[in-house]
């Protein structure tokens, strides 16, 4: 069973996050922000993973800290889940649109954490999120998932078709990178035999 359970706990959060990375997309997902639930929801459907996340965070100061934490903790799943990724596709990518809006986001479970995130926004904040935490959601998710994370919005104009576009990409590519490639008889897919 490829899965984890994750417990992050500071002074400024506390994080539980369970992963099934061969789940079939069940939710179960309460930050206390509304609007990262929706977009962690996305992840799951999107990459067919059984997610459970709960978090309680200092909403009173504001949702950075929430966000981040709720990032790295995802991550850190991720990482625990695929053990020594023996046999995964590894590498994916995925384009998504979403009315107008055009998202991608490239994946490579390569050990080396590494993140580019391109994209303009027109609001400060989308569903009481600050649209430049998505971006830092992305950075976050890659240092803990140690992978090669590029996340693009190639165009659009409404601010919550381009965070739901990226959110619903990332959860295409998540779902074909770590995916098990028969081919590969559990070999580790690197020429260095490990990642």
């Amino acid at each position: 069973m490829r899965t984890a359970t994750i417990e992050r706990k500071t002074n400024e959060t506390q994080i539980t996050v369970k992963l099934n990375l061969d789940g079939s997309g069940k939710a179960d997902i309460a930050t206390g922000i509304g609007f990262l639930d929706h977009m962690l929801h996305h992840v799951a459907v999107h990459g067919l993973f059984d997610l459970e996340v709960r978090a309680a965070g200092d909403l009173n100061v504001d949702e950075h800290h929430t966000v981040e934490d709720c990032a790295l903790a995802l991550g850190m799943a991720f990482e625990q889940a695929l053990g020594k990724r023996q046999g995964i596709v590894r590498m994916a990518w995925a384009y998504v649109p979403m009315d107008e809006t055009l998202g991608f986001v490239a994946i490579d479970f390569s050990g080396r954490p590494y993140a580019v995130v391109q994209a303009e926004w027109v609001t400060p904040a989308v569903g009481g999120i600050a649209t430049t935490l998505f971006g830092h959601f992305m950075e976050s998710f890659a240092m803990q998932a140690r992978c090669n994370l590029h996340a693009r919005v190639l165009y659009g104009r409404d601010d919550h078709h381009k965070a739901e576009a990226l959110f619903k990409a990332l959860g295409r590519a998540l779902d074909a990178a770590t995916q098990i490639d028969e081919r590969r008889g559990g070999v580790v897919p690197s020429t260095k035999g490990i990642l």
